[in-house]
Parts: structure tokens; C-alpha cells; sequence
């Protein structure tokens, strides 16, 4: 049986679902610290799970990859066979775009040819000194200008203005929080 058969079985035989328990509350230091090691507790058992799990992946995956190897060389190969058969048709009769049988069709496409970036940095170079602006692309880099903004009161409404004292337009406060995260 594994591990997650015995959690079924387990759950079933306490009766226990995780709405059923009764509530605890932390009053002081001591019921601070016991939830802590129960955290501690449970984060373990979690990675050990993880581990496990993690192995067993790899395992599969690997006899996976055993499995498919041979079946992707015979693919391939026959794959191969069709398209060379269906090369030699289309020497004969160029109509011969699509071959059909009961179990499987050969299909050929004509792709012209077509232009494709191989630098990017030159093509760039090239489409501004062009004047082709039209096809360059602009974006804000958040990150960078977030660092350089900086909050005001301005008559008694708070904005948001950058390194120049101009108010940003586009651009909200989002509200201060408080975040929690437990460290164990």
C-alpha cells in the first residue's frame, strides 16, 4: 500500500476531515512556540514527501525516455520513408500535394521563401536610420523607473511624481500592508 492509500484509509478511520478540527488559539508564548514546532514538524514530513516524490519523478521519467527512445528511431524512420516516397511523386505529377490511404495521409506544402532576423541589433540599426519607426516597438521599463518615482502630497491628494517633481500620469499608490510569513 502507499503512502497516500494509507492517508485515505487513515482519514476514513479517524473520521477526521480538515473542517472537523477544533479550534486552537495561540495566547501566549508557549502556544506560540508549540505551533512552531508543529509547523517544523509538518514542514519536514513535507520535505521528506517532496524527496520521495522528486526520486520516484525521476525514475519514471527516465524509464519513459527507455520506452519512447526506440519508438521515436522507428517513427522517424518510417516518417522518413513516406517522404521520400511522396518526393518521388511529386517529380512525377506536381499535383501530388496530398497522398491518402485508410490509415494515414502524406501531405506536402510549399513554403516560398521569406526573410528572417539573424541580427537583431543591425537589423534595428538599419530599420531606425530608414526611418521605418513604425515597426519598432516601445515599452516602459517598470522596474528601473519604479525606483526613480517617489510619492507627494500634493493640495492634500497624495501622487505620484518623478526624479523632476512632475506628476506621473498612468501610474496609482498602491496601499501600504502588512504581509506574514512564518520561518521555521
Amino acid at each position: 500500500m502507499n503512502p497516500l492509500q494509507d492517508f485515505e484509509l487513515n482519514e476514513i478511520n479517524n473520521g477526521e476531515l480538515p473542517g472537523d478540527r477544533p479550534q486552537f488559539e495561540i495566547t501566549d508564548m508557549n502556544s506560540l512556540n508549540w505551533a512552531f514546532r508543529k509547523i517544523a514538524a509538518l514542514k519536514s514530513q513535507e520535505k521528506e514527501i517532496k524527496a520521495l516524490a522528486a526520486t520516484e519523478k525521476q525514475r519514471i521519467e527516465e524509464w519513459e525516455r527507455q520506452e519512447l527512445k526506440p519508438l521515436a528511431d522507428s517513427l522517424s524512420f518510417f516518417e522518413n520513408l513516406v517522404s521520400v516516397y511522396h518526393t518521388k511523386q511529386l517529380q512525377e505529377d506536381p499535383k501530388a500535394k496530398t497522398l491518402s490511404t485508410p490509415y494515414g495521409k502524406s501531405k506536402s506544402r510549399a513554403i516560398k521563401e521569406q526573410p528572417k532576423p539573424a541580427d537583431k541589433d543591425q537589423l534595428l540599426k538599419h530599420v531606425k536610420e530608414a526611418g521605418l519607426t513604425e515597426f519598432i516597438k516601445e515599452d516602459v521599463k517598470w522596474g528601473d523607473l519604479k525606483k526613480s518615482l517617489s510619492i507627494k502630497e500634493v493640495d492634500g491628494k497624495k501622487v505620484v511624481v518623478d526624479e523632476n517633481g512632475q506628476v506621473v500620469p498612468g501610474v496609482e499608490i498602491e496601499p501600504a500592508s502588512t504581509s506574514f510569513k512564518v520561518e521555521v
